[in-house]
């Protein structure tokens, strides 16, 4: 099962079917870089109020790593992103932020889901 799949239902729940339809683009291969990142940081942004704290950001890579990584290891590793991106661990990220830093890298934002 994918790790994210719960945090995904969360964001569908209560959708209108313009917003489901909406939701759904972001997946498309024709999807721009933005919508992807916006995407992403939707799922980060749990609580949904508009910005992620270093709490959220363990949230989601606990979800990602599950039991292959300790709690002291997951908080290393993202510290260590943190600060490489010019951040603490007391900073709050928004979407500008992570437009800043995910639209800027080299990373290929392939946003897929599994049917399996």
């Amino acid at each position: 099962m994918n790790p994210l799949s719960q945090r995904l239902l969360k964001m569908v729940d209560g959708l209108n079917f313009k917003d489901f339809v909406a939701f759904l683009s972001a997946f498309s291969a024709k999807a721009s870089a933005q919508q992807k990142i916006e995407l992403i940081f939707k799922v980060y942004d749990s609580d949904r109020n508009g910005k992620v704290s270093f709490k959220d950001m363990l949230e989601v890579l606990k979800d990602l790593s599950g039991p292959f990584m300790s709690d002291e290891q997951r908080e290393e590793v993202l510290s260590q992103v943190l600060r490489e991106a010019g951040y603490t661990k007391d900073s709050y990220l928004t979407l500008d932020d992570f437009i800043k830093v995910l639209g800027q890298s080299d990373l290929k934002m392939d946003v897929e889901v599994p049917v399996d």
